[in-house]
């Protein structure tokens, strides 16, 4: 896998960012995410989705879900050349809803967002959605393949907020949380909601047990510009701390947002072991 291919793939998103300027003292003006100043529920057009079916025997399906900015083809085409013949890939494309970040310019997002750190505004409605969506995605898998949720960047901050609405067996709007999770992976990302994390887990029957087997892999690149490392290292720690038990953090010198074959193999190695996967 060429390293300067997954890089160019990331480089429009970190540009246009930089044209933002992440991590300024710029103010965005915009409705409270999360409050009460949205009464009508938003309509969210889910994009294409895109499906790598394994090249072996189907022990796993796994949603990947893409960064700010992007689409289910780019991520489908790079893990479709991972050494995973037992896994299917399931990619799909973010609704385009206005971002605050970018004063209002629409992108494909899985929520919304204001700031990327801890004390961030959260748009609850957005990431229940997209949650429920990647739950609508895994609900008609055969019930003996085992199930799990990844992404990139935003990607990975929803995928984090999945595991959190797993274990605590609801999502924040307390619908029910129908799906068993097997696996969850962030890159680059970080977790939605971590202050109340250990609230929303303390006293709901069964979350100390699914929160202490389910398996997590994150990983970051110290060079990250755009979500920073230590915003990823936190997440981790917060997990750990709220009940997490299983979760592996992989950090990476010099590596900005974007990937390289050094963590896919890493990831693959990870979710051979994690999933029990054959060859």
């Amino acid at each position: 896998m060429s390293s300067d291919i997954v890089k160019d793939k990331k480089g429009a998103f970190v540009e246009f960012l930089r044209v933002f300027s992440l991590g300024s003292n710029m103010s965005l003006s915009g409705p409270a995410l999360g409050s009460g100043a949205r009464t009508a529920r938003r309509a969210f057009e889910f994009g294409r989705t895109y499906v790598v079916r394994p090249k072996g025997k189907h022990q796993a399906t796994i949603v990947w879900l893409h960064g700010l900015g992007d689409n289910g083809l780019s991520w489908s085409q790079l893990l479709e050349t991972l050494p995973l013949p037992n896994i299917k890939w399931i990619c799909p494309t973010a609704p385009s809803q206005p971002i605050t970040l970018f004063g209002g310019f629409p992108s494909t997002a899985w929520c919304d967002v204001s700031d990327l750190s801890e004390d961030a505004n959260e748009d609850l409605e957005g990431l229940d959605a997209s949650a429920a969506h990647v739950v609508s995605l895994l609900s008609t898998e055969p019930p003996h393949i085992k199930l799990g949720v990844g992404g990139f960047s935003m990607g990975a901050a929803t995928s984090l907020y999945s595991a959190t609405c797993f274990v605590e067996g609801k999502y924040g709007n307390h619908d029910p949380y129908p799906t068993n999770l097997s696996a969850v992976v962030g890159l680059s990302g970080w977790l939605p909601c971590s202050k109340v994390l250990s609230n929303r887990l303390e006293g709901v029957e069964g979350a100390a047990s699914r929160a202490a087997s389910l398996p997590i892999l994150l990983c970051h690149g110290k060079a990250d510009d755009v979500v920073r490392f230590k915003l990823g290292e936190k997440s981790s720690q917060k997990l750990s701390s709220s009940g997490f038990q299983d979760v592996t953090f992989k950090m990476y010198n010099g590596l900005g947002h974007y990937t390289i074959p050094e963590e896919m193999d890493e990831l693959c190695a990870w979710l051979t072991s994690k999933l029990g996967l054959e060859g």
